[in-house]
């Protein structure tokens, strides 16, 4: 469509469109600074490619194939696509209350336009689904082996599945349907702001734990066949980011309530933590004394 110039109702396809209606922030950088909490949550999950280490038969030609695969996935499958809809349609006739896919699907002539998007969204979301779950259900398996959760998530069916755990996992999902009829207008920017909020958290402690293992272990280290690039300035860069985005989300107010919520969580697991601690000493001193 661009390279033959396709005529839609916003004009002629061609690269052009995308520097000349008003040029780069034609309305001002807000939007744009704006959008990382929800593109930050667009990548929640992404380090679950490590995470599979455990599963696969070959790990160390497995992962880094993975890995580096993502930043190409990331160029093709956002900015490839962004950059051929905002050359069909430019920035400013794109209507934000539909999806652009589905303007561009229309204009080219499929009826069917809105049904196949609808079709691919859903099997994105399933597919994501499924990834959570997988991953839910494994940590919980692991947390339950060192006592960090009941004994009976460490319960495996024939094909060494954590069962339970992930029936566990799949039943939380549940309490966003409810969230869903409470609240339908603000569920969706409330369960990211969270979700992004607790995903800094855990990028933050994995990219410090990376740091601390590189200092402590160097031995170890230079060993690896698969080194962090740029190390420590990438880490840095790394921690800097999270914190500006930190920052964003106190700027908006439907995001701002995610900086009040998400610190409960913190409280409510370190309360855990310190009855759980004092129970384990309470059982180890009745055992010394019984001894």
């Amino acid at each position: 469509m661009i390279i033959r110039g396709f005529s839609t109702d916003a004009g002629a396809s061609t690269f052009t469109n995308l520097w000349s209606h008003g040029g780069w922030f034609p309305n001002g950088a807000n939007g744009f600074i704006l959008s990382f909490q929800m593109v930050v949550f667009a990548f929640v999950g992404i380090e679950l490619v490590g995470l599979t280490a455990g599963e696969t038969e070959d790990p160390e030609r497995v992962i880094p194939k993975a890995i580096n695969n993502i930043p190409i996935r990331i160029i093709i499958f956002y900015i490839g696509a962004l950059l051929v809809i905002m050359s069909i349609y430019p920035w400013n006739s794109i209507n934000p209350a539909a999806s652009p896919f589905v303007q561009v699907f229309t204009a080219v002539g499929i009826a069917a336009a809105a049904g196949i998007v609808n079709f691919v969204v859903l099997t994105s979301a399933a597919s994501a689904c499924n990834s959570a779950v997988f991953s839910t259900s494994r940590m919980i398996y692991s947390l339950a082996r060192e006592k960090n959760a009941p004994k009976s998530m460490t319960k495996l069916t024939s094909h060494k599945v954590p069962a339970n755990a992930l029936f566990f996992s799949t039943a939380v999902i549940l309490i966003t349907v409810i969230l869903n009829y409470i609240m339908p207008e603000g569920v969706f920017t409330l369960v990211t702001s969270v979700s992004t909020v607790c995903f800094i958290f855990i990028w933050g402690i994995t990219v410090l734990a990376h740091m601390k293992y590189r200092k402590t272990r160097p031995e170890l280290a230079a060993k690896s066949k698969f080194k962090m690039p740029l190390y420590p300035v990438a880490n840095y860069a790394i921690l800097i980011f999270l914190a500006f985005v930190l920052v964003v989300l106190a700027l908006a107010e439907d995001t701002r309530v995610a900086l009040f919520i998400t610190p409960l969580w913190f409280v409510g697991v370190v309360i855990i933590y310190y009855i759980r601690k004092s129970r384990i000493e309470r059982k180890n001193q009745t055992e010394e004394l019984s001894e």
